[in-house]
């Protein structure tokens, strides 16, 4: 099987909600015969869009799972994945960035560059995806494709570079001129499956030709032959632009738009062939994985299906014949029968049925090759692990998940849901590393952890409405820690004496607070004063007191115990006793070493018109908010500030009811910070009622 990467393409639809995201890649599904019939994303036909499987995302407007399909344009492979684009859902977000080559940015030609083009932008940045623009809805009212041009070089920093322009705006919205080849292109039959090449109209001539000018000046920066051809007056053709545009755009210093209308099935064609044209194939963009044996060095991989094989499971699914992982290969191939590592756990896996995705069907494979994405059906894996040729230790991602900031307590009402509950959780767990679950020992309570309150939220709603499972929900718990800020010096004896043996142990050594690290345990005992083989239950006694601070419950961070002296019992003493002791030794060491809370403390961006910016800083200041610095973009305004998060719930809905619903907030943890005095005293205060309740 002769493998043309040349014609593979890995890319994303991303956008601000509402620009007409679903439509396109309906649009594109149509055209490039995946589907036979189009309909409409409001459903009115009682089918609604392929791409758009969850309830839950249609309700809120946010993807939260990525659907990926595939499909054929001219003899080019086209892979699809639909990206998350929440804060939230980070992971989700960098590992489907992670696997993208390129993207599209969907802008609407009527709102531009909105906030979540923001975020969207700021996220492919961040990881070098190059994109191509296509201005949507040139069909509505109010439509300025132009405007938004400037807007993608003003607020976003591209370099923008129009390669159509559209033939009459609003309810007189035709079709485009094509200024690579100078004809005027028409959309005609049932759903614009015909197109018509005509010359341009006579009133768009003149702006048609400096368009084209100013094409050509812009794109000569990245071609030599272009640039001599312009100053030897020889005819340009239109694959030297091809060239010259391409080059620029994979260099992400070049961002090709097209316009159209994707709902009114105009220019959907010429931007399918732009992704051909313009972003990159697999080989063009150089991907990483980290060498596991030799201190996480980078090795750069190939996209050569003769070298040893190195996959991302980047999702997983639940599907009716169990669980669907989705790959992308970046080197080798992965076959039918092969058996590949799981790096993480080191397992071995032999690979079963293949399947390429579209949407929610599927069609079986006997492979899939580097620069390919592909299904696997039943593998036990977790979403983000590399999958390797037995002899490779490498990984796609350094494991980094951050910490979860925020909890939840979930009960579950009737033994139905109980049962439901913990299929759910057990899945959620595995599809994201963000989010935790545990059951508090003391209260019984079923705890879920993750990265915001909407991230939690998300969750909640989904164990009801995939698994059926009723629960309520206590109040947002923060994750609060304690620590220490002086020595404590302990000098501690167990002893008890009951019928037959008794118990009894002694140690003598202090508590110290140390930077960076949860816990160490350094043993000074000299001369057989314990004797070693009671050293393990000193520390693990100790361990065990990290778990919850005697001062208010909270885990314990930042300790060193220093074990001095201590004293045996030759009959008396055992591992019981000198853990007990270690016990009893922390909390009076505990007490004197003077302990304090440390809250999260989160790392906030504000992106607000410039006539709300006193608001937003007042907003900020009255949360025990540090602003960091703030920066005018335009007619926006970018605030940086620390907050902490005890003080972040319920932000959202205050932030729009003071910007009439113009600005939004990112926040994403930054550190732990002691509290200050008076809220510390608060907590306590609230802890005490709730004992006593």
């Amino acid at each position: 099987m002769k493998i043309d990467l040349s014609k593979v393409r890995n890319i994303g639809i991303s956008a601000h909600i509402d620009s007409g995201k679903t439509t396109l890649t309906e649009r594109i599904l149509f055209y490039t015969n995946r589907i036979h019939a189009i309909h409409d994303v409001k459903g009115k036909d009682g089918v609604g869009a392929l791409m758009d499987s969850m309830e839950l995302e249609k309700e809120r407007g946010i993807t939260i799972a990525s659907a990926a399909t595939f499909c054929e344009w001219k003899d080019n492979e086209i892979n699809i994945i639909d990206t998350p684009g929440h804060v939230d859902f980070t992971i989700e977000v960098e590992r489907s960035l992670r696997v993208l080559d390129g993207a599209i940015l969907v802008l609407c030609s009527v709102s531009g560059v909105q906030s979540q083009s923001i975020t969207v932008d700021a996220q492919m940045k961040r990881y070098k995806v190059p994109c191509i623009a296509f201005i949507n809805k040139c069909d509505r009212s109010g439509a300025s494709p132009f405007r938004v041009l400037n807007q993608l070089r003003d607020k976003l920093g591209h370099n923008p570079i129009a390669l159509q322009i559209p033939i009459g705006l609003e309810d007189k919205h035709m079709g485009v001129v094509d200024l690579l080849s100078m004809k005027a292109l028409y959309f005609d039959g049932a759903n614009g499956e015909i197109i018509r090449e005509e010359a341009i109209p006579a009133n768009l001539v003149d702006e048609a030709t400096a368009r084209r000018e100013e094409l050509i000046d812009k794109a000569s920066l990245f071609s030599d032959e272009l640039t001599e051809a312009i100053l030897e007056e020889a005819p340009i053709t239109s694959a030297m632009i091809i060239d010259a545009v391409r080059k620029g755009t994979i260099a992400r210093q070049m961002t090709p738009v097209l316009m159209g209308s994707a709902y009114k099935n105009k220019a959907v064609q010429p931007l399918l062939d732009a992704v051909t044209y313009y972003l990159p194939a697999p080989y063009d963009i150089r991907n990483e994985a980290l060498d596991m044996d030799n201190n996480e060095e980078p090795v750069v991989l190939e996209s050569d299906t003769t070298k040893k094989t190195v996959a991302l499971a980047f999702k997983l699914e639940d599907g009716h014949y169990g669980q669907l992982t989705y790959i992308r290969v970046y080197q080798g191939a992965i076959k039918k029968g092969d058996t590949v590592i799981n790096v993480k756990n080191g397992r071995k896996i032999k690979v079963g049925r293949l399947v390429r995705m579209h949407a929610a069907d599927m069609e079986d494979i006997d492979m899939v090759p580097a620069g390919y994405i592909g299904a696997l059906f039943g593998v036990e894996c977790s979403s983000g692990d590399t999958f390797t040729d037995p002899s490779l230790n490498l990984t796609m991602l350094s494991m980094f998940v951050p910490e979860p900031v925020i909890s939840l307590a979930i009960k579950p009402k009737d033994n139905k849901s109980q049962i439901n509950m913990s299929k759910a959780l057990s899945r959620f767990t595995k599809e994201d590393p963000t989010f935790r679950t545990h059951v508090d020992p003391e209260t019984l309570e079923t705890i879920i952890e993750g990265m915001g309150e909407l991230h939690l939220e998300v969750y909640v709603e989904r164990m009801l409405r995939e698994y059926k499972a009723e629960v309520d929900t206590g109040k947002p718990r923060v994750a609060y820690r304690e620590t220490i800020t002086q020595r404590g010096e302990f000098d501690y004896v167990h002893k008890k004496q009951t019928g037959g043996s008794g118990q009894y142990a002694k140690v003598v050594g202090f508590v110290e607070p140390i930077e960076d690290q949860q816990f160490v345990f350094e043993n000074k005992v000299t001369g057989g004063r314990i004797p070693t083989n009671y050293i393990p239950a000193c520390e693990k006694g100790f361990q065990l007191c990290m778990a919850k601070g005697p001062k208010m419950q909270f885990p314990v961070n930042g300790v060193k115990v220093t074990l001095q002296d201590g004293a045996f019992h030759a009959v008396d003493s055992s591992d019981m006793a000198f853990q007990a002791a270690a016990r009893g030794a922390f909390i009076e060491a505990y007490l004197k070493a003077k302990p304090v809370i440390h809250e999260p403390i989160m790392k906030v961006e504000i992106e607000t018109p410039t006539e709300f910016q006193g608001n937003c800083m007042g907003l900020i200041n009255q949360r025990r908010g540090m602003i960091l610095g703030s920066q005018d973009e335009g007619v926006m305004c970018q605030i940086e500030a620390h907050v902490p998060l005890s003080e972040m719930f319920g932000f959202s809905t205050i932030l729009r009811s003071n910007t009439q619903g113009k600005a939004q907030f990112t926040m994403e943890f930054c550190m732990y910070k002691q509290v200050p005095q008076q809220v510390a005293e608060d907590l306590i205060k609230a802890s005490q009622e709730e004992k006593k309740k």
